[in-house]
């Protein structure tokens, strides 16, 4: 890999889909560093099954609108709502400039499909696998680009900042444990969420909530720490682990919830937060640690043309879904707070920004409508990337040099992250 160098014009910390899209809306000519944890295709951008919304016409505004505000139990920032729909056609059209396959009809039209909480089916995707078919689609145009250098194995354990503007960031490659700095005009929080905190997660287990920490330390706004959305079906296992997430869209196809009794207890089109519940109580009724989800009445040809991966998966844990339920437990999936941000994705702290998972705009509200996170994840990637070139990059800056000792302790620090995490999420939830 080639050697990292110790200025950029921007620092992105991520290789999702909000630092992808970030890091392809930015000058050919100015220097971009990418890092991440892990391979650059580790990321929740890739494990994302069900889609991504769009407005499919101007008459479903309105719709969509309700359906998004309703999801997010009125929480929701309206005008970030509106930001986000009334962008989605031309996002879609610039994933598929970037040869990102959606499912289409016979006639070449989108196909859509509908998950919980949607009015209408709304949703493109690309089999079960939609996060894949766009991340790598972005990923490998990302890796032609000359000016992006993307660093694996690296991350970043705190901003260089004074006077509450961000300089960069101080950087650690994990296989040597050597920290460094790394001074950038611009840098973006986008290390996506907080599953790796949770014993139970459809998460990568190294989505430690990295930019929270850091955020919380330097006192970068944050919001909302508490709201996290638990997704109703994932496969139940008794192993610990990340858990393999069967998507909502196979709800939105036909798919129902069973009791032990093989009886269906709920309406399976409901936002994910009250489907959860209702699963909670019925397994609390049943005595039982899991409930049945009954893929049959999709039949064979929509399980295997738009569900192959969960088909294959389930057959691997001994189910086969066209003859059989399968066991489906909630697990922790989204994280709807984070790093509090404003419409062009800019934190509290100058120069510093965040998108994705890791940033808060108000789009979700209390609980995320599914498949709305791709979309608005990407929408405010591009917004931040364009703020930062009409601010210019030419800016000379007198930046601090930190004191790396401090960051000698490595498990020390993360805890201590994790720890302001919780604490934050407590004092909000109380304060509630």
């Amino acid at each position: 890999m080639e050697k990292i160098k110790e200025r950029y014009d921007v620092l992105i910390a991520g290789t999702g889909v909000a630092g992808l899209a970030c890091a392809l809306h930015l000058p050919s000519d100015r220097r971009v560093l990418m890092l991440t944890k892990a391979a650059a295709d580790e990321s929740d951008s890739f494990l994302a099954q069900g889609g991504i919304c769009v407005l499919r016409s101007p008459d479903d505004y309105q719709k969509y609108f309700e359906d998004t505000m309703r999801a997010g139990h009125y929480e929701n920032d309206p005008a970030a709502v509106e930001l986000m729909i009334r962008s989605s056609p031309a996002m879609i059209e610039e994933l598929v400039g970037y040869g990102v396959r959606f499912a289409r009809d016979e006639s070449g039209m989108f196909r859509y499909t509908r998950e919980g909480g949607h009015s209408v089916p709304r949703i493109l995707f690309h089999g079960d696998v939609t996060g894949k078919e766009i991340t790598s689609h972005l990923l490998a145009a990302v890796r032609a680009l000359p000016n992006v250098q993307i660093a694996e194995g690296y991350e970043l354990l705190d901003v260089i900042a004074a006077d509450n503007v961000c300089f960069g960031g101080v950087v650690r490659e994990n296989e040597s444990g050597d920290v460094f700095p790394v001074y950038a005009a611009y840098s973006l929080l986008a290390t996506g969420g907080v599953g790796g905190l949770w014993e139970n997660s459809t998460n990568y287990r190294h989505l430690t909530g990295d930019a929270l920490g850091i955020a919380l330390k330097n006192g970068v706004r944050v919001e909302h720490i508490d709201y996290v959305q638990i997704h109703p079906t994932a496969f139940y296992s008794e192993r610990h682990g990340r858990r393999f997430l069967i998507s909502e869209s196979v709800r939105g196809e036909g798919a129902v919830l069973l009791d032990k009794n093989g009886s269906r207890f709920c309406n399976e089109l409901l936002p994910r937060d009250i489907v959860t519940s209702s699963i909670r109580l019925q397994m609390q009724k049943d005595g039982t640690e899991h409930v049945w989800l009954d893929m049959r009445p999709l039949g064979e040809r929509t399980v295997k043309e738009h569900f192959p991966t969960i088909y294959r998966h389930c057959l691997d844990e001994g189910y086969d879904v066209l003859k059989d339920p399968v066991p489906v437990v909630p697990a922790q999936h989204y994280f709807m707070g984070g790093v509090k941000v404003d419409a062009d994705g800019r934190t509290s702290m100058r120069r510093l920004y965040a998108a994705g998972e890791t940033a808060c705009n108000g789009v979700h509200g209390k609980n995320r409508l599914a498949s709305n996170s791709l979309l608005e994840s990407l929408i405010w990637a591009e917004r931040a990337a364009a703020d930062m070139c009409v601010r210019g990059f030419d800016e000379e800056r007198s930046a601090p040099r930190p004191d790396l000792a401090a960051y000698a302790g490595y498990a020390e620090i993360k805890e201590n992250y994790a720890k302001a995490i919780r604490e934050e999420a407590e004092r909000e939830a109380y304060c509630d």
